[in-house]
């Protein structure tokens, strides 16, 4: 005897059409599913998989109810056809790499021209280009790159934070009475603007400080006759007086952080009296 789930009308799970309001469709049942779910017309099933593929052919479908994986067949494809596909392939394969290494062959090169006009601006224009043409061209293609390296990792480093954290932690020791518990309050440290202005900050200041150590040397020592040693007291200045402003506004911040106390929470029984005095002198 045949199954009656068998003879039952076939409909498709995707338009809903039955099997006798279209009769030349061509159905399938391509999942261990049963009854209404079961058939469904080969070519919303085609369109159902595009959706699903996003274009991208090799990804595997399942049915959404059993889960069970769709068997695919494709047609068979030509030589040419069969080379371009392997040719497509690696490209895919081998273009995030590509891509990394031409990332990073642009920032070499930028590295590498930074430190050239680094080198002509404290040294001089026509100096610098001197000393480089006759420079072993390995040693500036080593060299030049790691000056923008340097003043990032100088940059870095806060000496200023440093002194002011010491100026701060014995000042409050030697001003705070003898016997008193009083903790050390927490001293601001000024990262708190996020990680991502930190980094955009260290990284544009370092690179600007050559500029500005140029521009210092010719506003303050404008007598010396070499540009390179004017460069270098006008760096050493520039960092000394930034240092300078910095620790005293580091400071001013630790003196407010110290100063600071919490109010008592107001009493609504003390608020209402004092409210009902001031009516009562108003009357």
């Amino acid at each position: 005897m045949a199954n009656p789930e068998e003879q039952s009308e076939k409909h498709c799970w995707v338009c809903f059409a039955t099997e006798k309001e279209d009769y030349g469709a061509e159905w399938v049942s391509p999942c261990r599913c049963r009854g209404c779910t079961k058939w469904i017309h080969q070519e919303c099933l085609q369109r159902w998989l595009d959706e699903k593929q996003k274009g991208n052919g090799g990804t595997i479908v399942c049915c959404p109810q059993c889960g069970t994986e769709y068997q695919i067949v494709f047609p068979k494809i030509g030589p040419l056809v069969w080379f371009l596909q392997q040719v497509d392939g690696a490209l895919s394969r081998i273009s995030p790499f590509a891509a990394v290494g031409v990332l990073m062959g642009t920032v070499y090169w930028s590295a590498v021209t930074y430190g050239a006009v680094t080198v002509m601006q404290v040294v001089g224009h026509k100096k610098g280009l001197y000393v480089m043409e006759r420079a072993d061209p390995l040693f500036l293609l080593m060299g030049l790159p790691t000056i923008p390296v340097v003043l990032v990792l100088g940059k870095m480093i806060r000496w200023e934070d440093y002194l002011v954290r010491l100026w701060q932690r014995y000042s409050y020791a030697w001003n705070c009475p003898s016997g008193s518990r009083r903790s050390v309050p927490r001293v601001p440290d000024g990262t708190s603007s996020g990680d991502h202005i930190s980094v955009s900050r260290t990284l544009c200041g370092a690179l600007i400080f050559p500029s500005i150590a140029s521009l210092v040397g010719k506003l303050l020592f404008h007598r010396v006759s070499s540009n390179l040693q004017r460069t270098v007291l006008g760096g050493i200045a520039f960092v000394l007086i930034k240092g300078v402003l910095k620790m005293y506004f580091k400071h001013q911040q630790y003196i407010v952080q110290v100063n600071r106390y919490i109010l008592n929470f107001p009493d609504r029984r003390n608020c209402t009296e004092e409210e009902n005095t001031e009516n009562s002198g108003n009357e």
